[in-house]
């Protein structure tokens, strides 16, 4: 039975490179799957989701998906071909797109497997990651670890050295302008151990 799927985690916890290895899995066995991200995602280059280990493959963008999926798949003989849809950065989907995804499961039965983050900078859910986690089948974390050794929750943006607050819920960037931290240290704005 197909599900619609959220594995999600901090910055940092591999949740590009698990995503890979699903899409990687499922080639392997002759099967074919879909990878998809938002448009917003351009860190990595257009039509490409990349991890920091190094792998890497090209994809196509959610709203093209959706904008193909809704004229052309009509029943399950259009769509038998594909045995997943894999979502790297969920938590940029709109609502309406994470329903949309829902309805992939439901009437086309196609697993589709989100990545993403649960929340942004300021501790606040993205309006996707908040639909996933309201819609989806299995919610899963990917753990990572704060800089003190403690599982890490929290997404600081760092910029010049220091922690910021406030600004724009969206701000593309890797290892350069986020670090991943436990509620303790995100809450003092600790990001380092000095």
């Amino acid at each position: 039975m197909a599900k619609l799927y959220f594995r999600y985690g901090a910055m940092g916890s591999s949740k590009s490179a698990n995503a890979l290895m699903v899409r990687y899995n499922y080639l392997e066995r002759g099967q074919k799957v879909i990878l998809l991200k938002p448009k917003v995602d351009n860190r990595d280059g257009e039509k490409v989701v990349s991890s920091r280990i190094g792998i890497s493959a090209e994809c196509d963008y959610v709203e093209n998906f959706v904008e193909y999926a809704k004229r052309c798949w009509r029943t399950k003989e259009d769509v038998k071909e594909w045995a997943a849809i894999i979502i790297d950065e969920a938590q940029f989907m709109t609502p309406g797109q994470v329903e949309f995804m829902a309805q992939m499961v439901d009437d086309f039965e196609i697993p589709v497997i989100c990545y993403g983050l649960r929340t942004d900078f300021q501790a606040r859910m993205f309006p996707g990651a908040a639909r996933l986690f309201e819609l989806a089948d299995q919610i899963e974390q990917i753990p990572t670890v704060c800089w003190c050794g403690k599982k890490a929750h929290f997404n600081a943006r760092v910029i010049g050295g220091k922690m910021l607050r406030e600004g724009e819920q969206v701000f593309i960037g890797g290892n350069e302008s986020y670090i991943a931290l436990c509620r303790k240290h995100y809450m003092q704005g600790r990001f380092r151990a000095d």
